[in-house]
C-alpha cells in the first residue's frame, strides 16, 4: 500500500516547483531576474492580505493566501541558496531551535523547570518569559559588539525594520511610553495633534513636498499615540475604513450603472449618502 502523501511531501514539492522556477536555463525569466530586495513588496503585500483573509474568517481564502506567502518564504530561501548563503533548511532549524529556547516551560529538559512551569493557563506569564528570553538572547548578541549609547532606540530600530509603518509606530509608542517618554494625560495627546495638524497645513501651503511628507508622517503617529492612550488598534481601524469606503463606492458605482466620470461632485455626494444610509439600513435590519 502506497503511503499517504505528507505536508513534507507537499513543502518538498513546491521546493522543486521554485527551483525550476529559477532554472538559469529553463526557468521563468521573471522568477530569475527576483531578488531579496526587488521581491519586499511582494512579502509585504502577501502578509497584508493573510491578514485581511484572516479579518473576513475566509479559509478558502486564508489558505491560498498563506500560500502566496510561503512561497515568498521559499523564494528568498532558493535564491540566498544559489549563492550558497542559506537554504530553507537552514531557516526551518533556525525557526525550530528558536521556539524550543523561547519556551523551556514546553521543552525544558531540566525537572525543576517541567514541575514548575508557572505559565500553565497564563498566557500573560509566557509572554513575559518569551520576551525575558529574547532580552536575554540580545543582551548576549550585543555583548559581543562594541557598546551603544542608544541601547532602546537600537532595539527599536531592529524591531521595526520589517514591519509595516504603521505597526512600527505603535511599536515604538508603547516602548517609549513604557521608558517615561510619555504626556501627563489625554489633553497633552490632543494637544499634540492639534499641533501636528497646523503644521502639516502650513507645509501643505508652503508648497514644499518634502517638509508636508514629513509633517504628515508627525501626525499619523500622534494620532498611533491617539489610538495607544484609547486601546484600539489603528490598523484594524484603517482596514476598516478601506472596507466601509469600498462598500460604500461599490454602491454609488451601481447606481450609477458603472459610470462615475463626468458626475458633479454634489451628485456624487448624493449617492454617497444614500449608500451610507442603505448601509446603515441594513445593519439595523440583520
Amino acid at each position: 500500500m502506497t503511503a499517504a502523501p505528507t505536508h513534507q511531501d507537499a513543502l518538498a514539492a513546491l521546493v522543486a516547483v521554485v527551483s525550476q522556477l529559477r532554472d538559469p536555463e529553463t526557468g521563468c525569466p521573471w522568477d530569475l531576474e527576483q531578488t531579496h530586495a526587488s521581491l519586499v513588496p511582494y512579502v509585504l503585500e502577501e502578509a497584508h492580505e493573510v491578514a485581511d483573509a484572516i479579518r473576513h474568517g475566509d479559509d478558502a481564502h486564508l489558505a491560498e493566501e498563506l500560500g502566496d506567502l510561503l512561497l515568498q518564504v521559499v523564494l528568498h530561501a532558493q535564491i540566498a541558496s544559489e549563492d550558497g548563503r542559506f537554504d530553507l533548511d537552514t531557516i526551518a532549524r533556525g525557526i525550530s531551535e528558536k521556539l524550543i529556547r523561547r519556551h523551556p516551560h514546553v521543552f525544558g529538559d531540566d525537572a525543576a523547570d517541567l514541575a514548575n512551569r508557572g505559565t500553565d493557563g497564563d498566557p500573560d506569564a509566557v509572554k513575559r518569559r518569551w520576551e525575558a528570553i529574547k532580552a536575554q538572547e540580545k543582551t548576549a548578541a550585543a555583548a559581543v559588539s562594541s557598546p551603544s549609547p542608544s541601547p532602546l532606540s537600537d532595539r527599536l530600530a531592529g524591531k521595526v525594520r520589517g514591519q509595516p509603518a504603521l505597526a512600527g509606530a505603535m511599536t515604538i509608542s508603547k516602548k517609549a511610553a513604557a521608558a517615561g517618554f510619555e504626556w501627563d494625560d489625554m489633553a497633552g495627546v490632543w494637544a499634540k495633534v492639534h499641533e501636528e495638524l497646523d503644521e502639516l497645513k502650513e507645509a501643505v501651503a508652503s508648497g514644499d513636498k518634502i517638509h508636508a511628507q514629513e509633517e504628515l508622517g508627525d501626525l499619523l503617529f500622534t494620532l498611533v499615540n491617539v489610538a495607544r492612550w484609547c486601546g484600539i488598534d489603528p490598523e484594524a481601524g484603517l482596514a476598516g475604513t478601506n472596507r466601509r469606503f469600498l462598500d460604500r463606492f461599490s454602491r454609488v458605482e451601481a447606481a450609477l450603472g458603472g459610470e462615475i466620470g463626468g458626475r458633479s461632485i454634489s451628485e456624487l455626494e448624493s449617492h454617497w449618502r444614500a449608500a451610507k444610509a442603505q448601509i446603515r439600513a441594513e445593519g439595523e435590519r440583520g
